[in-house]
C-alpha cells in the first residue's frame, strides 16, 4: 500500500501541474483575420445541428463559410441544414460518399468537408458542440500568437442528469492523470500530441500537404492520431483548455455513456498489453485503496495508509472539479465511476476480440483487433 500511495502522490503532483499550468485560449486581437471555414460532420443529428449552426453563425465575420457534411442521415438533419442555408448564404450542405472499407464515418466526412472548403483555416467541430461567442476569432488569434498550424481546444462538458455528472468527469480524469499538458506546449515531440475531435483548427495548406484525415482514416481516436502525425511531420500543433470557447454534451443517458465509452475504449489502444496495463493501473491505484479501506472499516480496523491513498485520488478529482466545473458531489462517487469505467473497458475488449465489434450510429467498428505487432 505504501507503493500505491507513493505512485498516487506522484500522479497528484502531475494533476496539480496540469490544473495550474495548462493555459486557456487568450482573447481575440485587432490583427487582420485569415479566412476560416467551419466544417461539421453530421450523422443523424437533427436534435443538435440547428443549435450548432446558430452558434457558428453568431461568430460573425470570423467565419466566412460553414459546410455541413450529411453522413447518410436517416432523420431530418439535411432539411434543417438547408433551412439555415436559405437564411444565410455562408451555409452549405454536402453529402458524404460511400464509406471506404476500413474507414470510420467521421474521417470520411471530414475528408469530404476539407475538399469542399475554401478558407485559409479549417475548423472541424462536432454537431453536438456549441461555440461560445467570439470563439473562432480567439482561436485564430491564439494560433497566430503561438505560431502553430494546428490548434485543438479541449471542450467544456455540458452535464445534464445524475449519470452524466457522475461518469463524464472520468474522461478528463483518464487523460490528465497521465498526460503532461504543460510539457506538450514546450516540446513538439509526437508522443505529446493531443487533440479533441470536437474542436480542431488547422491551416488548410498544411492539412492537405500532410494528407489530412486520410492518414488516420480507420482510427476511432482520429483526433489525437492526427495531432501526433502533425508533429511527426515537423509541423507545430498544440492543445489548449477551451472550455470557455466550446462546450459539448456528448451523451445524455447512462446507456449512451456506456455505449460511447465502450466504442472508444479498447480501440484506443494499439496493443492488447497496453490496454490491460491501463486496466491494472486504474484498478490498483484508483480503486483498490477504496476497496481495502471499506473492508478494514467493516472489521473496525483503521488503515491510515489506505486512507491516504484514497484521499489522494479524491483530491485529484476535487482539483479537476474546480478546474473543469464539475459538481463537487461527483468527487465522492469516484469508486462507483471507477468500477463502471473498468467494467466498460473490459466489455469493450470482449466485444472487439470475441464479439461483433463496437457499434456507433448504426455502424460497427473494430470487430477484431490486429495481431500483436501488426501495423
Amino acid at each position: 500500500m505504501l507503493i500505491i500511495l507513493g505512485i498516487n502522490l506522484v500522479i497528484l503532483a502531475l494533476v496539480l501541474w496540469n490544473v495550474l499550468a495548462w493555459p486557456r485560449v487568450g482573447p481575440a486581437d485587432g490583427e487582420a483575420r485569415p479566412t476560416c471555414s467551419v466544417l461539421v460532420p453530421a450523422r443523424n443529428e437533427q436534435a443538435n445541428i440547428g443549435p450548432c449552426l446558430d452558434a457558428i453563425l453568431r461568430q460573425g465575420t470570423a467565419v466566412t463559410e460553414v459546410i455541413v457534411c450529411d453522413d447518410h442521415s436517416t432523420d431530418a438533419t439535411a432539411d434543417i441544414v438547408m433551412r439555415h442555408a436559405g437564411a444565410d448564404p455562408r451555409v452549405r450542405l454536402i453529402t458524404a460518399g460511400e464509406l471506404p472499407a476500413g474507414w470510420s464515418g467521421k474521417t470520411n466526412a471530414c475528408v469530404a468537408l476539407a475538399a469542399a472548403a475554401n478558407g485559409q483555416w479549417l475548423l472541424f467541430i462536432d454537431a453536438d458542440s456549441r461555440l461560445c461567442d467570439d470563439a473562432v476569432a480567439r482561436m485564430l488569434a491564439e494560433a497566430r500568437r503561438r505560431d502553430v498550424t494546428f490548434l485543438s481546444c479541449w471542450p467544456g462538458l455540458a452535464l445534464g442528469g445524475f449519470w452524466e455528472k457522475t461518469l463524464m468527469p472520468m474522461l478528463n480524469f483518464v487523460v490528465f492523470t497521465l498526460f503532461p499538458a504543460p510539457r506538450s506546449l514546450v516540446r513538439n515531440d509526437p508522443s505529446l500530441g493531443l487533440a479533441h475531435g470536437v474542436c480542431i483548427l488547422a491551416r488548410r495548406e498544411d492539412y492537405h500537404a500532410l494528407g489530412g484525415h486520410r492518414i488516420v482514416a480507420g482510427e476511432i481516436f482520429e483526433d489525437t492520431c492526427l495531432a501526433r502525425q502533425w508533429r511527426r511531420s515537423g509541423r507545430r500543433g498544440v492543445c489548449l483548455d477551451g472550455q470557455d470557447l466550446i462546450r459539448v454534451r456528448m451523451y445524455d443517458s447512462l446507456s449512451a455513456i456506456l455505449q460511447g465509452f465502450g466504442r472508444i475504449f479498447f480501440p484506443a489502444f494499439r496493443r492488447t498489453i497496453s490496454f490491460w496495463l491501463f486496466i491494472a493501473f486504474h484498478t490498483v491505484c484508483f480503486l483498490l485503496p477504496f476497496v481495502l479501506l471499506a473492508i478494514w472499516a467493516a472489521r473496525g480496523i483503521w488503515w491510515p495508509t489506505a486512507a491516504l491513498a484514497a484521499a489522494t485520488v479524491l483530491l485529484m478529482r476535487l482539483l479537476f472539479a474546480v478546474r473543469f466545473g464539475y459538481p463537487p458531489w461527483s468527487v465522492l462517487l469516484h469508486p462507483l465511476a471507477q468500477v463502471l469505467l473498468i467494467t466498460t473497458g473490459i466489455g469493450s475488449w470482449w466485444r472487439c476480440r470475441f464479439g461483433r465489434g463496437v457499434q456507433w450510429k448504426g455502424r460497427t467498428y473494430h470487430g477484431r483487433k490486429p495481431a500483436e505487432g501488426a501495423p
